[in-house]
């Protein structure tokens, strides 16, 4: 498929959309834009001094490349200028220009299928309850040398939880026409496939 087909993927914290959008975006041979990595780069900037609006003007494909992005110091910075209206609207144009290229894109984050791409082709909504979802995040972060507790990291999760929900621009919130995926109980094999489905009986109707 030539034309533009995006695929909006969201979800919240260590829920699988990351993963899952991935192994779709091989499976059917899209881009892929992990729209987190852009907010990660502007709380990295953000705590190197950089205000944040100016972080987010001035983002360059470089600085997503830049060092390790998914500290649990950077994601907290992430999550915390996220909140800001003119970081957002600062991004918008770039998430929006690469969901319609030719060939097809997925992106995920956390309101692309309701602010960023409400005309996408499919929308998912990949979620998880907070005790898997931390679970996972703690398991990374002991994998690369963290000292933290379960605990801490379940705290944590809840916290940018209830930012991401409550904030005034672009709240975490399903589409309404989103198809859900709860990997709570699932493998990624059958979390993707479960994605895969979704999406190739779209592509099918367009066919």
């Amino acid at each position: 498929m030539s034309e533009p087909f995006t695929i909006a993927i969201d979800g919240p914290a260590a829920s699988g959309k990351g993963t899952i959008s991935r192994a779709v975006a091989a499976r059917f041979g899209c881009a892929h834009l992990d729209t987190g990595l852009l907010y990660r780069a502007v709380g990295a900037k953000m705590l190197e001094g950089v205000p944040p609006v100016e972080a987010a003007r001035t983002l360059t494909a470089a600085d997503l490349e830049a060092g390790d992005l998914r500290t649990a110091e950077i994601a907290d910075a992430a999550s915390k200028v996220a909140v800001i209206a003119d970081v957002r609207a600062a991004l918008v144009d770039f998430q929006r220009a690469f969901a319609r290229r030719a060939g097809g894109a997925v992106l995920d984050g956390r309101d692309i299928g309701t602010v960023i791409c409400p005309q996408a082709e499919v929308k998912l909504f990949v979620t998880a309850s907070p005790e898997v979802r931390a679970h996972r995040r703690y398991l990374e972060l002991i994998a690369k040398g963290a000292r933290t507790t379960e605990d801490e990291v379940l705290a944590d999760v809840i916290a940018r939880d209830e930012r991401d929900r409550d904030r005034a621009t672009a709240p975490l919130r399903a589409a309404e026409d989103a198809v859900f995926i709860d990997t709570s109980h699932l493998g990624i094999e059958d979390a993707v496939e479960a994605a895969v489905e979704v999406i190739a009986a779209k592509r099918a109707e367009r066919a």
